[in-house]
């Protein structure tokens, strides 16, 4: 097959990536059981992804587009890594990993092994395709698709960065309780941090698409499966399937207030 012919030592690469996830998630799933909080899983998964990342580079070497890659990679695994623990500590199991939990009765403490952590550690695995194909032995230079893919993803970073720092300040107001986050970049999407975070990965895909030309297209499947998982499944769906009931000042958030894609609020509605 003509990537398979243009990428000779990526799936021995590949593999070892996916065992090294394995091998990150059953140690959380243990140490999840006594504590009952599956939602360890949110702390470690942004190392799914980076710690494979880097062994692919310290295993295959790589030029500046994998160093840069790497580096964005970790910058971003780093902080979000830290940013769910410090949010998270001392809470207990988030509300939807309670929600699987309940579904999931009895013996969910053996069920959550592969419904939680081995699940997340392969859609991890997926997400870092992008560094397979900028560590392959057959790789085209840096080029013009690369300062593009590069400034995406260091662009998303600095977008969700600040929008998690925008609201955690917002949550830390007691008089904001109950509020509706509008104000600074909150007020041109509802989820300008899962905007950034897209952002990140569509950066790296190009990159990697850039490496690998279209022998390497199949790279793209990590910023389509971020997309759709932040966008179908443990993001903004999920996100604001009941919030509305929660919190009525939040349906005219809805009505004004672009989903996902920054954009100017809609004129005359409620605020």
């Amino acid at each position: 097959m003509a990537f398979l012919d243009a990428l000779p030592a990526t799936p021995a690469l590949a593999l070892t990536g996916l065992l090294i996830a394995v091998a990150i998630a059953v140690p959380t799933w243990l140490a999840s059981i006594p504590l009952r909080d599956a939602s360890l899983a949110d702390r470690v998964w942004s190392a799914f992804i980076a710690v494979p990342v880097a062994c692919y580079v310290w295993q295959a070497g790589g030029d500046a587009r994998a160093f840069v890659m790497l580096a964005i990679t970790l910058a971003w695994a780093l902080r979000l890594g830290l940013y769910v623990t410090v949010r998270n500590w001392g809470h207990g199991e988030d509300r939807r990993y309670q929600a699987i939990r309940a579904r999931n009765q009895p013996h969910f403490a053996l069920k959550s092994l592969w419904l939680v952590f081995l699940l997340q550690a392969v859609l991890g695995w997926i997400v870092g395709w992008p560094m397979l194909v900028a560590t392959a032995s057959e790789r085209a230079p840096w080029g013009a698709w690369d300062g593009f893919g590069a400034a995406l993803a260091v662009g998303g970073l600095l977008i969700e960065t600040i929008a998690d720092a925008q609201l955690a300040r917002f949550r830390r107001d007691p008089a904001n309780r109950g509020q509706v986050m509008d104000a600074g970049l909150w007020r041109y999407s509802r989820h300008p941090n899962y905007f950034g975070e897209t952002c990140v990965w569509w950066g790296l895909g190009v990159m990697g698409l850039a490496a690998g030309g279209w022998a390497g297209a199949w790279t793209l499947v990590s910023p389509l499966l971020m997309t759709i998982l932040l966008l179908k499944v443990s993001g903004v769906t999920l996100l604001e399937q009941d919030i509305g009931e929660r919190r009525p000042a939040y349906r005219d958030y809805i009505a004004r207030t672009s989903a996902f894609i920054p954009w100017p609020p809609k004129r005359g509605a409620a605020r």
